[in-house]
């Protein structure tokens, strides 16, 4: 069973984590109602979370208390929530030990597939923060990511890289839907032959896809540095 941690000082915002996880097979939801750092210490000690889900924002945590969390367990995979913040911020969170990165937009499928990301020790980020962040010096990427993407040699259909574009640009799997006139379902089998057909295992993958072949414009994001 996979103990799962919540820490998020928006009421709603944590009420609405803890239904998602309550619901999975394989997860147990833990006490998650914190009021400081101190008090987020205690919990990991006492109850030993495989996977943190931190909205360190909502906290004013620094980039040393993230650090600090990260080191409180071996073990400990933690997966950060948030608003849209800086460029600088997002990336002193992943360099201070946040596995993985999602924004509060994102829908119930790449929250999922994060978590499960995360506890297979891989970093997973939406598509909207890996498309900021889309130097390889500011993400740590796979090999697979690493390639010479070319879409000579893949089997990526027209329909597929109007997807790739929609992810790169942060669309969750329902706002792709809604724009190209689609089910959320077959949006999310595009997104996984998509995924196979790459050989990259997270939307992080898609972007570097994306932004190699030029399918977008790397200047259109609205984050700061």
């Amino acid at each position: 069973m996979t103990k799962v941690l919540i820490a998020d000082k928006n009421y709603l915002s944590r009420v609405g984590a803890e239904l998602l996880i309550s619901n999975l097979k394989g997860f147990e939801l833990l006490p998650s109602a914190i009021t400081d750092l101190d008090d987020l210490f205690k919990k990991i000690n006492s109850s030993c979370p495989d996977v943190l889900i931190l909205d360190f924002a909502s906290f004013s945590f620094s980039a040393s208390d993230i650090r600090s969390i990260s080191r409180k367990k071996k073990n400990l995979r933690i997966l950060a929530i948030t608003e849209a913040l800086t460029k600088s911020e997002m990336n002193n969170a992943l360099n201070s030990g946040v596995n993985s990165y999602l924004l509060k937009e994102c829908d119930r499928e790449e929250i999922i597939e994060a978590i499960v990301a995360t506890l297979n020790n891989e970093r997973f980020l939406c598509g909207k923060i890996a498309s900021v962040l889309n130097s390889e010096m500011e993400i740590e990427v796979n090999k697979a990511l690493l390639k010479s993407y070319s879409c000579e040699g893949f089997n990526v259909t027209e329909r597929e890289i109007e997807i790739i574009k929609y992810i790169a640009e942060g669309l969750s799997n329902k706002q792709i839907a809604d724009k190209l006139c689609l089910s959320t379902h077959t949006v999310n089998t595009h997104r996984k032959n998509i995924m196979n057909k790459l050989d990259v295992n997270n939307t992080a993958g898609i972007v570097m896809f994306a932004v190699k072949n030029q399918l977008l414009e790397t200047n259109h994001f609205l984050f700061s540095n």
